[in-house]
């Protein structure tokens, strides 16, 4: 059963088409990893898809429901939940309040909504900081902490941009772990832009590659990297490991 279906769909900035006629599906209880060059469009569709931007043409429906053009907050009620590139937390509050905060999201109770944050802070291994403020927190765990505060929602899709990115491989393959868990366990079904491609083999059921906006290849890890399209356009000039 598809979760995310994306059809034909477009964006344009001042003339610039971001993305071009992209149709792909995401199937319930799978990850599916979308790479390419920089710039070829990845957090365009993701913003698409979370409600950030609306798109010119093309329809993206969730479980069953169109959902192009709903706001941030309506696509988040229905249950796809987002990190970004670039983690912003709330500095001040502590780790647990941070996540908290997610929780409320359909946890009108503050009791319950800090019970359910405590339970993703032990999947995430961060635990024994939740006392700490997020400003003090490492690279690597703020990046934990805002896959936290997206599973805090609720999401039954989530979409995480880049959670890898400015890691060693060691911190990788934990986070690695924790993304395969949440699938094998939770049933989550996630859609990932990442770069790391040593992440993207071990985790990825599925890989679409977007380059100037357009879909140049799309099938496992092991038949992307040997598409000439894709190696020609990205992983000949990509030095991730």
């Amino acid at each position: 059963m598809n979760l995310l279906e994306v059809q034909n769909v477009e964006k344009s900035f001042r003339g610039l088409r971001a993305v071009s006629d992209v149709s792909f599906e995401v199937e319930a209880n799978s990850i599916v990893a979308l790479i390419g060059p920089n710039g070829a469009g990845k957090t365009t569709l993701f913003n698409l898809i979370a409600g950030a931007l609306a798109p010119d043409n093309g329809t993206i429906s969730f479980d069953g429901q169109p959902i192009a053009g709903l706001r941030p907050d309506q696509i988040c009620a229905r249950g796809i939940g987002r990190t970004f590139q670039i983690v912003k937390p709330f500095a001040g509050l502590s780790v647990l309040d941070n996540v908290t905060v997610g929780a409320l999201q359909r946890n009108a109770n503050v009791i319950t909504a800090r019970a359910v944050a405590e339970d993703i802070l032990i999947k995430l291994g961060l635990a024994a900081k939740c006392d700490q403020p997020a400003a003090s927190l490492t690279l690597p765990d703020r990046k934990r902490l805002e896959v936290a505060r997206a599973l805090a929602t609720g999401p039954k899709l989530l979409l995480l941009d880049e959670v890898m990115a400015g890691l060693r491989p060691t911190e990788c393959d934990e986070v690695v772990a924790i993304l395969r868990a949440l699938k094998q366990r939770d049933g989550m079904t996630i859609l990932l832009i990442e770069h790391v491609m040593r992440a993207v083999m071990a985790l990825a059921d599925r890989v679409i590659v977007l380059h100037h906006g357009e879909i140049i290849g799309e099938g496992t890890p092991a038949e992307v990297v040997r598409q000439p399209a894709v190696v020609a356009s990205y992983l000949g000039e990509t030095s991730e490991p």
